[in-house]
């Protein structure tokens, strides 16, 4: 059995109180029984200026954020998706916003760089993510083994992703996807809950949602809603919009079958030439 943990903060600029945060939330769902904990995209720093971002982000493979998270899936015996975190760029001034996943033994399983880099411009608010950060340049999924000798394939997507289907179509297969997110309250309240079933549904997977919430002490305001969704498409589990949390859910691999057995979707794609 595969239980998952979605982790709901509210991080602000002070990278340890919001690391403090984060290992109270593993623990607390390792204590639940999790087997495998997602953190929000953005957890360890969430600043309005480009310049803390650019100061605190870590060399890959090399600093104390990564080092924690590896510390604690070792120590607890548990999966950890840690969010995202900036780590350096070969581009000038700029950033990667990537998610590092650790496996129970605490080894690196999977890094994968957000695709898409949002961008957003209303009455009061203006966000270009692209004046940052780096963008990845391909999908990363990875294997996590059950004791009764299944395995269930994870993809992993971060945030603005969640709008583009043809990155979760390319992962043909995957049983379900993790979502760090910090979607703004805007665009949270208009399209948050529709796009993760969409994507759950069309792909007949599981979904787990885990997101920054309510107002961050930078000024930033966050939808939260960390959710669940089962391969049919029906909410599973969610927070609220404002509450640190934690969400467990179970993958049921044997209605996963059925889903798919019943509703051969996945079987019957067509390849269009253009």
């Amino acid at each position: 059995m595969l239980r998952i943990a979605t982790c709901q903060m509210t991080s602000g600029p002070d990278t340890a109180a919001n690391l403090q945060t984060a290992e109270m939330l593993i623990r607390r769902a390792a204590r639940e029984g999790a087997n495998l904990v997602v953190l929000p995209e953005l957890f360890s720093l969430v600043t309005g200026s480009s310049e803390e971002v650019l100061k605190n982000a870590e060399t890959y493979q090399d600093g104390p954020i990564q080092s924690v998270m590896s510390a604690l899936a070792r120590s607890l015996g548990i999966w950890i998706a840690a969010g995202t975190l900036p780590l350096k760029s070969p581009e000038p001034n700029h950033v990667t916003n990537s998610l590092l996943v650790y496996d129970a033994f605490g080894q690196e399983a999977a890094r994968y760089d957000k695709v898409h880099l949002f961008s957003y411009e209303g009455t009061n608010e203006r966000y270009d993510e692209s004046e940052l950060y780096t963008p990845g340049h391909k999908p990363v999924s990875f294997t996590i083994p059950l004791d009764n000798g299944t395995d269930v394939r994870v993809g992993l997507a971060v945030c603005y992703d969640l709008r583009f289907p043809q990155l979760f179509r390319l992962q043909s297969g995957v049983d379900c996807f993790l979502l760090p997110a910090a979607f703004t309250t805007t665009t949270g309240k208009a399209h948050w809950e529709v796009l993760l079933r969409a994507r759950a549904i069309e792909n007949l997977s599981y979904v787990f949602a885990s997101a920054q919430a309510g107002r961050s002490s930078c000024g930033r305001a966050f939808w939260g809603h960390s959710t669940a969704v089962d391969p049919w498409g029906t909410v599973i589990g969610q927070l609220n919009g404002h509450e640190t949390g934690v969400l467990c859910s179970t993958v049921d691999t044997l209605f996963l079958r059925r889903v798919r057995e019943s509703l051969p979707a996945l079987n019957h794609r067509v390849e269009y030439e253009l």
